[in-house]
């Protein structure tokens, strides 16, 4: 799936991660009603900050989201902004969600992709020095 490259003034960039965590205790709440404003939330979030959602799934105990993001944000700002905001309408919208101390844990999982794999980019940099 070929990916829109984001451009600025001074710089062209293409950044995506590829998130998951959990809620609190690894609680299966995430279900049904919940699971789909869940995704709405997520959506929105992202929309306030110029993040992408490419993908996303929600499991029972977890979510996975792939996100295209600007390089002014740290993948932590990401998960501030996300988490905060999902916590705060799932509790307010659904009381059962109360009787957690906190909708998410504090840990998340993070890793980076791009258009090309990282063994195409280790090539290409092994190449620059045979260039002429």
């Amino acid at each position: 799936m070929a990916q829109k490259y984001r451009h600025k003034i001074t710089s062209v960039t293409l950044i995506n991660y590829h998130f998951v965590w959990c809620p609190r205790r690894r609680k299966k709440v995430l279900k049904g009603l919940v699971a789909e404003r869940l995704k709405q939330l997520i959506i929105e979030a992202c929309q306030e900050i110029d993040v992408t959602v490419l993908a996303m799934e929600v499991m029972s105990d977890h979510v996975h989201a792939f996100l295209n993001c600007p390089p002014t944000l740290a993948p932590y700002q990401v998960m501030h902004k996300v988490k905060g905001y999902t916590a705060r309408y799932l509790r307010r919208e659904f009381k059962e969600l109360l009787k957690l101390p906190s909708m998410w844990t504090r840990s998340y999982f993070c890793s980076t992709a791009g258009n090309v794999s990282s063994s195409t980019i280790e090539k290409y940099i092994a190449q620059q020095k045979t260039r002429g």
